[in-house]
């Protein structure tokens, strides 16, 4: 039994004329009165009682409307499920993001698919610092990722969504919470707390860079999971930290912390969007298409 069979049922079913039921099936009455044979000889039993005067349905015929109807909608169903998934308008994204620094262009993002696309999920993974994101695209764990890298390998497509300025947090009881900004020669004979080694954050290695410029090896109090638990640990005075003008939010961050900008460093932290270049997903393209009216490239960024 198929979908010709099927159809071909109930419109005589539906009618009950078998002429009738030809015409709005766009054939011959011969033709279809084959097909309703065909599938009674297939089902092992009698779906009419034909008549020269009538057509009525046979108890077994009754029974077979409602899942015949069913039947053609599911085929209906899986027909434009075919086609959304084909447009791109329904599907799974896995999206990385890591630190508060990206809670924002991953709400804007969202928001916009959720507006845009309904029928598309995006699967949110919140650990994914710089490299370890990197890996997984490349590796097909992740399908997108908004990281602060400087570039990335061959073979991802990338766009930078945001650019941000670096700056320290502090204890706001420090003796540098009341300047107007602070240098890493400033800050040589603080403790620092960073995040884990292996947590492939471009923003630690950032840090370890610009304290080797100015001459030291950052001494780190302690190591944390994540950037707010970082920003509690300064609030509580066990060290400093370097960070991005973005990492709040807007908002002030945890008392007990003051966020001051670095002086004398001009390097701007580029948050990109990444992706796989050779990626076809009509899913992933239709997202990629919609952040780059939600998450425009900020002028004079680059790509």
């Amino acid at each position: 039994m198929d979908l010709h069979h099927v159809t071909a049922f109930l419109a005589v079913a539906e009618e009950l004329h078998f002429g009738r039921a030809a015409a709005r099936l766009h054939m011959a009455q011969p033709p279809l009165s084959r097909t309703i044979q065909q599938l009674e000889r297939q089902l092992g039993a009698p779906l009419f009682e034909r008549t020269t005067r009538s057509v009525r349905l046979t108890a077994q015929g009754a029974a077979l409307v409602d899942p015949a109807r069913e039947i053609v909608r599911s085929f209906a169903t899986a027909e434009r499920t075919v086609a959304h998934a084909g447009r791109g308008e329904i599907g799974e994204v896995r999206v990385g993001f890591a630190g508060p620094s990206s809670h924002r262009p991953i709400s804007q993002l969202a928001r916009r698919v959720r507006r845009d696309l309904p029928g598309v999920e995006l699967t949110l993974t919140s650990t994914t610092y710089g490299s370890g994101a990197i890996e997984r695209i490349q590796e097909g764990s992740l399908d997108l990722a908004i990281v602060m890298y400087p570039s990335v390998p061959v073979g991802l497509g990338s766009r930078v969504v945001a650019v941000n300025r670096l700056v320290v947090a502090l204890p706001e009881d420090h003796p540098l919470a009341g300047r107007d900004t602070v240098t890493m020669a400033d800050l040589a004979d603080e403790s620092w707390v960073m995040l884990q080694p292996t947590s492939g954050s471009s923003l630690r290695e950032l840090t370890l860079r610009a304290a080797q410029e100015a001459g030291f090896l950052p001494r780190i109090a302690q190591h944390a999971p994540d950037s707010w638990t970082i920003f509690a640990l300064v609030a509580a005075g066990v060290g400093v930290t370097l960070t991005v003008d973005t990492a709040f939010g807007g908002s002030p961050g945890p008392d007990g912390l003051v966020v001051i900008p670095l002086d004398g460093s001009a390097e701007q932290v580029h948050a990109r969007l990444v992706w796989r270049a050779d990626d076809a997903s009509p899913v992933l393209r239709r997202v990629l298409a919609l952040g780059e009216d939600a998450l425009p490239t900020p002028p004079g960024a680059g790509g």
